[in-house]
């Protein structure tokens, strides 16, 4: 008798769970935000991992929480991103740090150095050598907190008019570039100019650029670089790897419940390693259809590399000089970067090394 009344009061007990679950996902409030995002529909990668985020968070908030995305243009030109998430605009977006080095040339830290870290050392400093604590101070002082959300891996140098034989083939060259990888190339005489993705191949069809790097193969292909400039770069020394960030106005984060505001870290999370993935599984292919439509592959000479190497570390001097927020991240990366060098050269490299000298195994 006991045991059947153990039963029955266990019976409602479990049912009166089954209620409240239901119950407490309905009580969640209906949210709509707008995402612009700085790329074209038109890059699968760059521009759908925005779409995926967005299809990610609704998943994982029973479609309480919709974000709905905007090309680059469609709400605000794509290097306006930044200033729209602050303003509050929209609620988020996706863009890179780098494109608002105007503002502050420590934003250049959560997008790429020349010369700086690759794919996976870029990672382990934001999520474990303290570069997300920060960015987000910096990121804070303009009302936006933020989230890595993607990374290309390393870049290509990008598409030329003319061969770069020697430092004297670079000057007076109008080049397409982002970042602080421009301001490293005018100390060498380039002219560098910041034009937005979608606006990159109508100025190198006009000649108002002389050449253009974006990102690699897979999206170069797309914008149809190669059908105005045959000569194709690597490697891209300014780009190592190149993060994007999820931005997020710094009020409409904080009224966020709890539940929504890790929903879009996991999805933040989640983008940043399926990029890179998307790239590094589509770059090979591309890369093939280029050269046999006539792309010229080319290595930058060494001494080319030296002199830019060398210019970049003038850079950073200057800049810190300059500018306390760089100097106090750059000497936090820095750091970090000499130590991961040891590591990967150890380990990484000297793998990577051997494998890629050895003749494959039959397929």
């Amino acid at each position: 008798m006991k045991r059947r009344q153990f039963l029955k009061r266990a019976g409602a007990g479990l049912a009166g769970t089954a209620v409240a679950m239901p119950a407490l996902a309905q009580s969640q409030p209906q949210i709509r935000w707008r995402m612009a995002s700085s790329f074209p529909k038109s890059l699968d990668t760059l521009h759908g991992s925005a779409e995926q985020l967005a299809s990610r968070v609704a998943r994982l908030t029973d479609g309480k929480f919709e974000i709905r995305v905007f090309a680059a243009g469609e709400i605000v030109p794509p290097l306006q991103v930044l200033d729209a998430v602050q303003n509050g605009t929209v609620e988020c977006g996706q863009t890179a740090g780098y494109y608002y080095i105007g503002k502050n040339p420590a934003f250049a830290f959560d997008t790429a150095l020349p010369f700086g870290l690759n794919a996976r050392q870029q990672n382990a400093w934001m999520y474990h050598g303290g570069g997300l604590e920060l960015m987000r101070e910096l990121y804070r002082r303009h009302s936006i907190v933020n989230f890595p959300g993607g990374n290309t891996g390393a870049q290509m140098a990008g598409w030329y008019r003319k061969e770069i034989k020697s430092i004297a083939d670079l000057r007076g060259l109008k080049f397409r570039i982002g970042g602080l990888g421009g301001q490293v190339l005018a100390k060498l005489g380039v002219v560098p100019q910041q034009i937005g993705g979608p606006d990159i191949y109508p100025a190198l069809e006009k000649g108002t650029i002389d050449g253009a790097e974006w990102v690699g193969p897979y999206d170069d292909e797309k914008l149809g670089f190669h059908k105005v400039a045959r000569f194709y770069y690597y490697p891209g020394w300014w780009e190592g790897s190149a993060q994007l960030s999820i931005c997020v106005n710094l009020k409409q984060w904080q009224a966020l419940p709890g539940s929504y505001q890790q929903a879009i870290e996991v999805a933040s999370a989640e983008a940043n390693v399926q990029m890179t993935a998307k790239y590094d599984a589509g770059n090979t292919a591309a890369l093939r259809r280029l050269v046999a439509g006539g792309a010229q592959l080319r290595a930058f000479p060494r001494p080319v590399l030296e002199a830019c190497h060398k210019a970049a570390l003038e850079l950073y001097s200057e800049l810190a000089a300059k500018s306390p927020d760089f100097r106090k991240i750059y000497a936090s990366w820095s750091a970090f970067r000499a130590e991961q060098y040891l590591w990967f050269r150890v380990a990484e490299n000297s793998f990577d090394n051997f494998v890629y000298s050895v003749k494959p195994p039959a397929k």
